[in-house]
């Protein structure tokens, strides 16, 4: 339900990082670690299900619209996800 303007005391206005300025050259990340790193959240941090799910929302897209600045990197096992890491 929409909320009224005035009942938030902090409106940012909305932009994306580059990916240069989330993730390391040297490295490549799931995209579960790219989804904390976007929000300031330590890669390796154990998430409930419901909060992992909305930072996969955030990050697709983003990484979608940037999939330029990208590289991909087979999983190790069907079961587990690819590595992303800066072109």
């Amino acid at each position: 339900m929409p909320k009224p303007r005035d009942d938030f005391d902090d409106l940012r206005e909305f932009e994306f990082r580059e990916p240069e300025a989330v993730l390391e050259r040297d490295s490549l990340y799931t995209v579960y670690e790219i989804a904390r790193l976007l929000q300031g959240v330590d890669p390796g941090a154990e998430l409930d299900v419901e909060t992992e799910e909305v930072l996969l929302d955030w990050a697709i897209p983003w990484m979608l619209d940037h999939s330029g600045a990208f590289v991909f990197a087979e999983p190790d096992a069907d079961d587990e996800p690819g590595y992303y890491g800066l072109r």
